[in-house]
């Protein structure tokens, strides 16, 4: 039996037609802006001209700059998450599903966009919560009740010995924030960054499975 993805985790249907198109165009200009100013630095006019669309469209669209904002955070979930979960969904054994999942995590959260929206998050989290809201709402919990499942199927079937999933999928999904994601965060410099990023996939891997794992595990 294998594991779904809940609806919000599922790859968004493809549109077509002139307003999809000038969505994606304005969400592609708030990425360069963004990523540049940040939100509070952001204008809606600096927006509307990285996106080639007037200021009148672009509010068409969206009706403020933190409603594009959680927009963007939604699609950029919606574009990334579902490819990290994928290995969930092979009916592999446990530790290849769990080294898949360790390197498809490890990948989305050192990616450029990954550490911009980390950083925006954060620093207007204080002054705009339902932006964080939103980021968790359409990443960590879904990637966390993803893995959850899985792990509560791993369960039943006797290759994992776990309490409380839940609590199981977010210590994994910690392990994998080793080193690396903290370092990004800061701008770091690596020395060997490939080296590193094998070393925590499989050093989280063995952690999880020393603690939650059984004789069927391997």
């Amino acid at each position: 039996m294998s594991v779904s993805l809940p609806p919000s985790a599922m790859p968004p249907s493809q549109c077509s037609g002139e307003s999809e198109a000038k969505r994606q165009q304005i969400l592609d200009g708030a990425l360069v802006i963004f990523a540049a100013h940040g939100f509070e630095g952001a204008s809606m006019s600096a927006i509307a001209r990285e996106s080639g669309v007037s200021k009148g469209t672009l509010y068409n669209y969206f009706t403020n700059k933190a409603d594009l904002f959680a927009t963007f955070v939604e699609h950029n979930c919606r574009e990334k998450l579902p490819l990290a979960l994928a290995p969930i969904q092979l009916n592999e054994p446990v530790k290849e599903t769990l080294t898949a999942v360790a390197r498809a995590m490890v990948h989305l959260i050192t990616l450029p966009e990954s550490i911009m929206l980390y950083r925006i998050i954060v620093s207007e989290a204080p002054h705009f919560p339902h932006l964080a809201t939103s980021f968790w709402q359409h990443g960590p919990k879904i990637a966390i009740e993803t893995l959850a499942g899985w792990i509560q199927q791993q369960v039943e079937n006797g290759t994992l010995a776990v309490e409380d999933p839940t609590f199981a999928a977010e210590q994994f999904f910690t392990l994998c924030q080793t080193r690396l994601a903290h370092r990004k965060r800061f701008n770091m410099p690596f020395e060997n960054e490939p080296a590193d990023k094998e070393k925590v996939i499989h050093a989280a891997v063995h952690m999880f499975l020393a603690t939650y794992g059984t004789n069927k595990s391997h």
